[in-house]
């Protein structure tokens, strides 16, 4: 049985809880999901409700359920590589979920 959203793409670059659970809800509807992290790895991956410290090499658990399925591709957005490397995924999604504040000016 075809899944609703089996041909959808999409860019995760968002951090915190809501943007990943939003692309985990379109995953389970079938979505292709492509998390991009920063080199130092998304914060969630260290985050826990107790605030004790996950064994190294170990990412938290609710980092685990939100990423679960999820294409990871790392990329530095300071670099003009990692620019360009998200700009060519971003191309080729048909969604994109960030959760950055906006710049004030």
């Amino acid at each position: 049985m075809a899944m609703p959203l089996e041909n959808l793409r999409v860019l995760d670059l968002s951090s915190e809880i809501a943007g990943p659970y939003a692309t985990k809800l379109l995953l389970d509807a079938g979505a292709r999901v492509i998390k991009v992290e920063e080199p130092a790895g998304d914060a969630l991956r260290r985050w826990s409700a107790s605030h004790t410290p996950s064994p190294p090499g170990e990412d938290g658990a609710l980092f685990r359920f939100l990423a679960a399925g999820k294409q990871s591709v790392v990329a530095d957005l300071a670099s003009d590589a990692g620019r360009a490397r998200v700009l060519a995924l971003a191309g080729a999604a048909d969604v994109l979920v960030e959760s950055s504040l906006p710049r004030l000016r």
